[in-house]
């Protein structure tokens, strides 16, 4: 337990001084050389937290522990339904590897500032990739392994890495992925090739190396001698995470080294309740910010045990899979996503695979990446009889902006909120000229005022101006979230959606307008629209309307096949595109805009008045019965 006895206590000591509050929080973090400001506004777009500070944050994930004597503790247990294997690492052994891929790293020429990319499945080396990276100051970035090619050499193009680090395949049920055609393909569309990759070489597929750009990763780990931690500057980044679902211009969120430490360290005690030697299981990816974030370093920092799952909540092999890991490692906290726990209630609904195992460590259970409707908390609260804790935070923010601080005895009261802003945020909801709304029932912009706590995003790759203009600009003085929501009269904050065409699938956000490129660039397409459609499993899935040209040739049934394949192939089957309907016009606005609240309305079923500014109100008629014939 945390030294705060409630939440008013930890929120009020950190209002009345947030430097101080930061300061003291920074105490836990091993320095090179400590701060001489705890926060300068000068720099950067909206200021630098603890300038002048030097530190590794490898070293604080790992050499402090060892040489603190818990070298023998379990750091890290990879747990693979996939491959049929568990394996256990202790802090020692995975200092000892991480260190020696750093030296092979850096014997392939990467150095401090260099930029590193890492595409890989759920593999242990994953994690030892990120903190090898970060022991000698260069900068990863690690892309989800979902996404196809094209969006690969997007990012690949953008971060100009010096090398890539990758797998020969990746493992799903019923099927190997090979990812090493997906990276040279990649390569071949980059305008920015990097001299060498580094792949691992996994015995269900290896891959076909490339004489002198391929190297092998057990074969240069074995050859490499350990490298020291670099020490860096607190302001240096410390990664580059691009955003899911971001159009023709990626947009990488950049961390910082020092507040990214400080903020993840605290979080773990306070919001999260965990202590060291506790087992903490978060069920993403480590390409997500989730697995940046809790999977990887913060557990690391706060010396507890990671677990890396490379399975699913359901068919590896059934419905029970997540409540087995909890039970054969004795987790203690658990973060996930609604949508898995959809996905489990669909094919249990009675629970009786959990009532199988013994969760008797299981303390609490955390929900984000997406709002979790009420009916599945009330489900799993009602199995699990432990606080299910839902949370909201962002890529860009990298821990929780709202939250139940169970550090602090604090637990959620309302069910569909996402808890109260956490100690370093001030949330508010604004209307669309920026001043503040009153707490209650209106729904607004979600705002925090600046500055951005530690571990926010510092800025945007290479690009400060779009940082402005994307989360400073609108509303001055405030970072707009881009999520519509409100904050009631107890301080609770309801996030109830984004303020764009930004679709939640299964916890991934995904552009309709990066999708609609994609259809509208099929020969037989005149126009399009893609809009989210409400699943019961995933949360949202794409439905494209597409207008065929009058000169197409394509029947509908093939050109709706030939648009499932082309979305995979440019955006990825994570997209999880597989509906189109056909139609003779899409309902627009005198003005010639789409209409896609009304679209929205159309997919969902959901009653809504036709607006009286639609040039022709027959289509909306049209689209309905299209979508029950479909449905049916």
């Amino acid at each position: 337990m945390s030294e705060f006895s409630s939440y008013e206590a930890a929120y009020a000591t950190w209002q009345s001084d947030p430097l101080g509050w930061w300061e003291k929080a920074a105490e836990h973090i091993s320095w090179d050389r400590r701060w001489d400001t705890v926060f300068d506004p000068s720099t950067g777009p909206y200021g630098q937290w603890f300038r002048g500070a030097r530190l590794n944050t490898c070293f604080n994930c790992l050499d402090r522990h060892v040489a603190a004597g818990h070298g023998e503790q379990t750091a890290l247990i990879w747990d693979s339904p996939m491959a049929g294997a568990i394996v256990r690492f202790t802090y020692a052994e995975l200092l000892d590897r991480t260190a020696k891929l750093a030296g092979a790293l850096a014997s392939l020429g990467v150095s401090k500032g260099d930029r590193v990319l890492i595409y890989m499945p759920m593999v242990p080396e994953a994690v030892m990739a990120m903190l090898a990276c970060a022991r000698l100051g260069a900068v990863h970035c690690v892309v989800f392994g979902g996404f196809a090619a094209q969006q690969l050499s997007q990012r690949i193009d953008d971060a100009r890495p010096t090398l890539i680090i990758s797998a020969s395949c990746g493992l799903e049920p019923g099927r190997i992925i090979a990812y090493k055609p997906l990276l040279d393909e990649a390569i071949a569309m980059s305008s920015a090739p990097p001299p060498a990759c580094l792949i691992l070489q996994r015995p269900m597929l290896p891959a076909r190396l490339i004489a002198g750009r391929d190297h092998d990763f057990d074969a240069a780990v074995a050859a490499a001698s350990a490298h020291p931690p670099v020490s860096v500057q607190a302001t240096d980044p410390l990664y580059i995470l691009y955003t899911s679902g971001t159009t023709a211009l990626p947009k990488g969120v950049v961390r910082d080294q020092g507040g990214h430490a400080v903020a993840l360290l605290q979080s773990i005690d306070l919001i999260y309740g965990a202590k060291p030697a506790e087992v903490m299981w978060t069920a993403s990816d480590v390409g997500w910010v989730v697995g940046h974030s809790y999977i990887v370093y913060a557990p690391l920092l706060a010396r507890m045990t990671t677990i890396l799952y490379e399975g699913k909540p359901v068919g590896t092999p059934d419905a029970g899979a997540f409540w087995r890991v909890c039970e054969a490692h004795g987790v203690n906290v658990m973060f996930t996503a609604p949508t898995a726990l959809r996905a489990i209630k669909q094919q249990d609904p009675s629970g009786a695979l959990l009532t199988r195992c013994d969760l008797s460590a299981l303390q609490a259970l955390y929900l984000a990446g997406e709002r979790c409707d009420p009916a599945t908390s009330h489900w799993i609260g009602g199995l699990l009889e432990r606080p299910i804790i839902d949370h909201w935070w962002q890529t860009e923010t990298g821990w929780p902006i709202t939250a139940s601080l169970r550090g602090a005895g604090h637990l959620p009261r309302q069910v569909g909120a996402g808890g109260r802003a956490c100690p370093g945020y001030e949330v508010v909801a604004l209307d669309d000229q920026g001043a503040v709304l009153p707490r209650g029932e209106i729904i607004g912009n979600l705002a925090i005022r600046l500055p951005l706590p530690p571990g926010c995003a510092a800025t945007l790759w290479g690009n400060d101006l779009r940082f402005r203009r994307s989360y400073l600009d609108t509303f001055p003085g405030w970072y707009r979230t881009g999520d519509a929501g409100r904050v009631d009269a107890q301080a609770d904050v309801w996030v109830m959606g984004r303020t764009d065409d930004v679709m939640n699938i299964a916890g991934h956000r995904f552009s309709s307008a990066a999708m609609e490129a994609v259809l509208a660039s099929h020969p037989a397409v005149a126009e399009c629209a893609v809009v989210g459609m409400v699943d019961e499993i995933k949360g949202h899935v794409p439905l494209g309307f597409v207008v065929r040209r009058v000169d197409a040739k394509l029947e509908p049934t093939a050109l709706k096949e030939e648009l499932v394949m082309l979305m995979r192939t440019h955006i990825g089957a994570v997209a999880a595109f597989r509906h189109v309907c056909v139609v003779p016009k899409l309902p627009k606005t005198r003005s010639g805009k789409i209409l896609r609240a009304a679209l929205r309305s159309l997919a969902d079923g959901a009653k809504f008045e036709i607006p009286p500014t639609i040039e022709d109100p027959a289509v909306i008629e049209d689209i309905r019965a299209m979508l029950g014939s479909m449905r049916s």
